[in-house]
């Protein structure tokens, strides 16, 4: 039976990277930074299509559509390129997003006083319905999947994740 590396057991997920390390043996590679990014991707791909099949399917909603309308929550109204680069998205990506939170009745777009290039987007009174009934079930999905874990053990991923995200965005990646 084969084993793939996006199997959610840890018994096969462990036995792929052992047949990643046998069919690369001869490479110097670093197995064991390979095994952390590979499972920092498979574990953040396993929570956002779990959110998106469970929470975030009852409000038709992506993960990116979700991320949108929280941002906008906590921080109000933004200009279209800095809701994209906080959803970790490019404007192009966007602007699909933002027409289809129109379609639903979810934001609002307002043109700039002076350049009309510039946008920026705000909740309607129905996205902001929306958003505060949906986070405390989202929350309680992000409390299951870190269940496995103890209240330690979660600071410390969370630590380690953020030094991770800190230095590849701020330190030149050879």
């Amino acid at each position: 039976m084969s084993r793939r590396i996006s199997s959610s057991t840890p018994e096969e997920v462990l036995q792929a990277e052992a047949d990643i390390r046998r069919r690369l043996e001869d490479r110097e590679f670093d197995f064991v930074a390979m095994s952390a990014v590979s499972n920092v991707y498979r574990a953040g791909t396993a929570v956002r299509n779990h959110m998106e099949r469970t929470v975030l399917a009852e409000y038709e909603l992506s993960w990116v559509a979700f991320t949108v309308l929280w941002v906008l929550w906590i921080w109000g109204a933004q200009e279209t390129g800095h809701v994209a680069e906080e959803a970790g998205v490019t404007k192009g990506t966007l602007t699909g997003v933002i027409k289809t939170l129109q379609s639903q009745k979810l934001i609002k777009r307002t043109p700039h006083r002076d350049d009309k290039r510039r946008v920026s987007i705000s909740l309607s009174a129905r996205g902001q319905r929306v958003i505060s009934e949906l986070f405390p079930a989202f929350n309680q999905h992000e409390v299951a999947a870190v269940s496995i874990l103890s209240p330690a053990e979660q600071r410390e991923l969370a630590r380690l994740l953020r030094k991770v995200t800190h230095h590849v965005s701020t330190e030149p990646v050879d």
